[in-house]
């Protein structure tokens, strides 16, 4: 018989409760605990409606993708470990996640030849006893959420069809229910479940939605020159200001933390205005050095200095009739304020070493992460131009003020990302997506995006970015968590039985434990606790006895 799964991975130690947000976590997936009545009556409802038939391919379907999500969860569990120790995780999961006890008959499983066969028993399961009462004994095996999951758990870890059929069933009179699975072989057609699964026009559709996927990604692996990603109370209150800022020409001032998205904003409002045919130009006035400022926006004539062999035109010109974005404009030198000031008096510009003034049709905006009103105090940016750039100022709050939008920017990114590095990303993991949404930001949008991208180039091609792939060093947690204690009631995290807390736990601590789960595993059966720690009756007669005298 195959070692049980509890031998090999402390899956019990996954299990964490989150009392502040109202979440359960198994690893790094969320979970719900969900009455089995309210479930069982569900089902019922789906074969009463739809027909057993369609009813038992709904709920296979249902169990294949929730097996196909565990056998993820063991994976990331096992990490680079002997997989044919670990495999049988899956029933310990299925059994933690109280649907079925399962008993392990025979098990034969070959990596290198890529085969399975095997034979279960199950016991107490979920399905079997919602069936009896609901419909009484009926004539045809009935656990097809169970067999669902059984094959979408061993098929992900094989990485190919593994068939299980169900030869005895509780719901049809038998004493127990029983499966079996062999991989599966088209060329004998031996696929019983072959009616369960999407097939014939579904397989279409999938194949056209793949195709559809393929040509997203060649078509996003760039961004879009004005895309903005929001749905929260606080960018809809934003984008109505930009919405109504755009009817006009006034000159708009964004201001708000680095990396919130400035120029989005600014494109955004330039592709929704009158000027949307004309030139959009962005200057990060930051990035140009001092001594070139003034050459930069304003253009060179021919002979102006030494090397000005011919005439260069600044950025202003460049974006006549359309919009010039100057960004971090509070790093504009002194000098070159007081020219952009007489540009937006007179609409004129002088290039420099020009002897001729020439009229030019631009909207200003300009974007700042610094309090200009302060610099104006400071004596750093002058007034006059102030009040000129700041007719209709526009804050863009910060990512952790608009936390409902992580996810829209999260399914944006890794879909762009995952097209420009030739990488399909099935999305997150609940842990990771629930850590991106409570981490506070500091760098904003742009932070996210080179966290994600970090996390696509970690991820496996076709699977899921896990939390560990996104960060250096993983955020300190916010709320505290509960795990299960030794006697299987949830107790605060640092107390949950893990090898992780290890280091914080006395010898003394580690024995008591040590015994609790050997009296757990034997059922209370002293002798046979005994047995499973390798001391005699009266040793542990006595350990037992210290315990209880300790409290």
């Amino acid at each position: 018989m195959a070692k049980a799964p509890q031998d090999t991975v402390d899956i019990w130690s996954k299990l964490r409760f989150d009392a502040e947000s109202g979440s359960v976590w198994l690893d790094e997936q969320r979970m719900l605990l969900l009455h089995a009545g309210s479930l069982g009556a569900l089902r019922a409802e789906l074969i009463r409606t739809l027909g057993e038939d369609r009813a038992s391919g709904l709920l296979f379907r249902m169990g294949y993708h929730s097996g196909t999500q565990d056998a993820e969860i063991a994976r990331h569990m096992v990490g680079d470990g002997d997989y044919e120790q670990v495999f049988l995780l899956g029933p310990a999961m299925h059994q933690l996640e109280g649907v079925v006890r399962v008993e392990v008959i025979e098990s034969e499983l070959d990596l290198e030849e890529g085969t399975f066969s095997g034979e279960f028993r199950w016991h107490e399961g979920w399905e079997a006893d919602s069936q009896l009462a609901e419909f009484g004994i009926g004539d045809r095996p009935t656990c097809w959420n169970q067999l669902g999951y059984a094959t979408g758990y061993v098929s992900a870890f094989m990485g190919r069809r593994v068939v299980f059929r169900e030869t005895s069933c509780r719901g049809k009179g038998d004493p127990h229910c029983t499966i079996i699975a062999k991989t599966a072989s088209k060329s004998s057609g031996d696929d019983p479940d072959g009616d369960l699964m999407p097939d014939d026009i579904a397989g279409e559709i999938a194949d056209l939605a793949d195709e559809i996927h393929d040509l997203r990604l060649a078509l996003r692996a760039e961004p879009s020159s004005s895309s903005l990603i929001g749905e929260s109370k606080e960018f809809l209150k934003t984008l109505n200001l930009v919405r109504r800022a755009a009817q006009s020409s006034i000159a708009v001032l964004f201001t708000g933390e680095t990396g919130v998205g400035k120029e989005e904003f600014a494109r955004w409002l330039h592709d929704n205005s009158e000027r949307r045919d004309k030139p959009f130009v962005a200057v990060n006035c930051g990035a140009i050095p001092h001594d070139l400022v003034e050459s930069e926006l304003f253009g060179v004539a021919q002979g102006a200095y030494t090397g000005a062999t011919k005439s260069r035109l600044g950025r202003f010109m460049r974006a006549d009739g359309g919009t010039l974005f100057l960004d971090e404009i509070g790093d504009l030198p002194y000098e070159a304020q007081v020219k952009l000031l007489r540009v937006l008096q007179t609409g004129e510009i002088d290039r420099l070493g020009g002897q001729q003034s020439r009229k030019v049709d631009v909207r200003l905006v300009t974007a700042t992460n610094v309090d200009l009103a302060k610099a104006v105090k400071d004596k750093t940016f002058r007034e006059d131009l102030f009040y000129r750039i700041s007719p209709f100022p526009v804050a863009i709050p910060p990512l952790r003020e608009r936390r409902t939008d992580i996810p829209l920017f999260v399914e944006e990114f890794v879909e762009r990302l995952s097209g420009r590095h030739g990488k399909p990303i099935r999305g997150l993991s609940d842990k990771a997506m629930e850590t991106l949404i409570r981490y506070d930001w500091p760098g904003n949008v742009r932070e996210l995006e080179n966290v994600l991208e970090r996390g696509v180039m970690l991820a496996e091609p076709g699977g899921r970015i896990e939390l560990d792939s996104l960060f250096l060093s993983l955020p300190q947690a916010t709320q505290e968590m509960a795990g299960l204690g030794p006697d299987g009631r949830i107790c605060p995290d640092q107390d949950a039985p893990s090898l992780e807390n290890a280091e914080d736990l006395s010898l003394a601590h580690h024995e008591a434990r040590l015994i609790e789960e050997a009296m757990r595993r034997a059922d209370g059966n002293v002798v046979e606790a005994a047995k499973l720690l390798g001391i005699t009756r009266r040793q542990i007669d006595y350990r037992l006895k210290a315990m209880r005298e300790a409290g």
